[in-house]
C-alpha cells in the first residue's frame, strides 16, 4: 500500500471515529479522489476489522472480541452519559499521541473512548489496567498492549487493582498517561470513589512524562472521598466546552493547562 493510500485510509478512520458511518459519494468528494479508490480503501479496511461496508458506504466497526462486555448495563449506561462529550475529548486526546510513545490508561469510560481512538494507529505501546480496554486493542495488530495484572474486584469496572498492579507500573516509564476521575477540582485535584483503585491511578501517575486528565465538564469541581493526584501532578486538563468560565480560571491559576473541546 502507499504512503498516498495509507494516509487516506487513516483519515477514513478518523472521520468515522468522528460520525460512526459515512458513505462512498461523501468520502469521494472528500478526498477527491475516485469512487474506485475509495472502495479498495474500504476494503483494505475492513479486511484489518477497522470497518463493515455496507450499501454505498461503510461504519465503524466495533470489536467483537469486547462482545461479552456489552451486556454489562451498569458499563453501558455510564458510557452514555455524555457520550458526544466523551467522543470529543477522546478526539482531541488521541491527537496528542505520537508513534513510538508509551501509554497508560486507568480504568473508565472516557479513557475506554480514548483507547478506542488509537486501534487503527501502529507502533504505539499500551499499558492499562482496565481489562475491557486491554481486550478491546488485543484485536489492533499495530498495537502493543500489557495489562497491569491484579485482581478485579468490581466487575462493572473491569479495573484491576492491588499489589500486583502497582508492582508492575513501578517498572515502566510512560510519555502520558490517560486518567479517568470521578471528580476534578482546582484545589482538591482528581479524586475517584475507591481507593483501592486511586492507588493504582497514582501509581501511573508516577511513571508519566505528562499526566492528562479526562473528564466530560459534569466532574468537574466534583470531590470524591479517593485522592488520585494533586493539581501539581497535573499537565493537562481535557473536558468539553460545558466547563464555567470561573473552573477554567481557577485550573489556570493552579497551573493546569485546560483543552476544551
Amino acid at each position: 500500500m502507499s504512503s498516498k493510500t495509507d494516509e487516506r485510509a487513516n483519515k477514513i478512520l478518523r472521520l468515522l471515529l468522528s460520525h460512526g458511518k459515512t458513505s462512498i459519494e461523501d468520502l469521494t468528494e472528500v478526498f477527491g479522489t475516485s469512487p474506485a479508490s475509495v472502495r479498495r480503501d474500504l476494503v483494505r479496511l475492513e479486511e484489518r476489522g477497522l470497518v463493515h461496508r455496507t450499501h454505498g458506504g461503510a461504519m465503524l466497526a466495533e470489536p467483537t472480541v469486547y462482545e461479552p462486555f456489552r451486556f454489562d448495563a451498569s458499563f453501558r449506561i455510564r458510557e452514555d452519559r455524555f457520550s458526544q462529550e466523551k467522543q470529543r475529548i477522546a478526539q482531541a486526546a488521541a491527537q496528542l499521541v505520537l508513534e513510538n510513545e508509551t501509554l497508560g490508561f486507568t480504568a473508565g469510560t472516557t479513557t475506554t473512548q480514548v483507547a478506542r481512538s488509537l486501534r487503527h494507529r501502529s507502533n504505539l505501546h499500551i499499558i492499562t489496567n482496565a481489562v475491557n480496554i486491554g481486550m478491546e486493542l488485543s484485536s489492533s495488530n499495530g498495537l502493543d498492549t500489557t495489562l497491569t495484572g491484579g485482581c478485579m474486584r468490581w466487575a462493572d469496572a473491569f479495573s484491576l487493582i492491588g499489589p500486583t498492579a502497582i508492582e508492575s507500573l513501578n517498572v515502566v516509564v510512560m510519555d502520558r498517561v490517560f486518567i479517568g476521575v470521578c471528580g476534578i477540582d482546582a484545589v482538591r485535584g482528581a479524586t475517584t470513589i475507591e481507593a483501592d483503585e486511586a492507588a493504582v491511578f497514582r501509581a501511573m501517575t508516577r511513571q508519566a512524562k505528562q499526566v492528562v486528565v479526562v473528564a466530560d465538564s459534569s466532574k468537574v469541581g466534583m470531590v470524591s472521598p479517593a485522592v488520585i493526584c494533586s493539581v501539581t501532578d497535573i499537565d493537562l486538563l481535557i473536558t468539553d466546552d460545558g466547563i464555567s468560565e470561573e473552573a477554567l480560571l481557577a485550573f489556570t491559576k493552579s497551573g493546569i493547562e485546560v483543552m476544551r473541546v
